[in-house]
């Protein structure tokens, strides 16, 4: 099989879509690279280097060292970016990005012998003398979708609650690839999961939009941490009637506040807030479906 080696801002669609799918078809294996990076110290033996949409001056200076040991090198685009005139109306900032990271390229590009690869008859017949290659797209999902969702709706208030999740979500997204994690916050929150992969930091809302939020279909595992702090005593334990609102089945932590209501292991489950027994229990709800179904069953019948 052949070599490949993709170099894109960050993990996105357009690589999903187009390029794998093509690398795919080629038989080729492909190594992944983001912009930042620093290139392979391999000298460059690669039969194919796709830079998706975008390129540095540090990858320019890496690809001449090493073009002679390298075989196609490749722009592939799914947006009219080579045209500065298609650019008017965009935000400056974005039309600043395109100008620097792709445009101010193409001459070099051209100079070296690059292929274009785009991704619509459009853009094949717009930028026809440079014989572009059209690239179709496939879906990148799979047949069925078996992916559940996680989640944990607390208030800005409850910031030292979330703090304390982070591990344990980090480590149950590691072990659970079929996992999504969804979570209410601001941009700290944001920041905190910035580099987690699959989670979704939703806005905050008003309780209208929130019990909507709830109806919809989709959850699997609601999440109820509760520090002990004077403030968290005089708790309710209403997250239990909006975890099984939403279809799940909670966690919650065990102590006198979700004691009132939820019978571990008949409606729920009550776990010290101990980080490693909330990651196995989250990993026993999410593959244990029986098992999920009987406590929520034990949740409606309480609510």
């Amino acid at each position: 099989m052949t070599r490949a080696l993709i170099v894109q801002q960050a993990a996105n669609p357009s690589t999903e879509f187009f390029i794998l799918p093509e690398l795919e078809k080629r038989q080729c294996l492909h190594e992944q690279y983001r912009l930042q990076d620093a290139p392979p110290d391999d000298r460059g033996e690669f039969d194919s280097v796709v830079f998706v949409r975008y390129l540095t001056p540090q990858w320019r200076r890496w690809v001449e060292r090493n073009r002679a040991r390298l075989g196609r090198v490749v722009l592939f685009m799914d947006d009219d970016l080579l045209d500065l005139k298609a650019h008017a109306g965009l935000p400056w900032r974005y039309r600043w990005k395109l100008l620097k990271l792709v445009w101010r390229h193409q001459r070099w590009l051209k100079s070296i012998g690059a292929e274009l690869w785009v991704s619509t008859p459009w853009l094949q017949e717009k930028y026809r003398a440079w014989q572009p290659k059209l690239v179709q797209p496939q879906s990148p999902h799979p047949a069925t979708s078996a992916v559940k969702t996680l989640f944990y709706h607390g208030s800005s208030s409850h910031y030292d609650e979330i703090e304390w999740l982070y591990p344990v979500i980090v480590q149950v997204l590691e072990r659970a690839p079929d996992l999504v994690f969804e979570i209410i916050g601001n941009q700290k929150v944001r920041n905190l999961f910035a580099g987690v992969p699959r989670v979704q930091v939703l806005h905050s809302m008003d309780w209208h939009s929130y019990k909507a939020l709830l109806a919809r279909p989709g959850r699997t595992v609601g999440l109820a941490p509760l520090l002990d702090s004077p403030f968290n005593r005089a708790r309710s334990h209403t997250k239990f009637f909006d975890i099984t609102q939403a279809g799940a089945v909670g966690l919650y932590a065990a102590g006198p506040i979700y004691g009132r209501i939820v019978q571990h292991g008949g409606n729920g489950l009550l776990l010290p807030m101990d980080q490693n027994a909330w990651v196995e229990a989250i990993l026993r709800l999410v593959n244990d479906e029986a098992y999920r179904l009987q406590l929520l069953d034990g949740a409606r019948r309480t609510t």
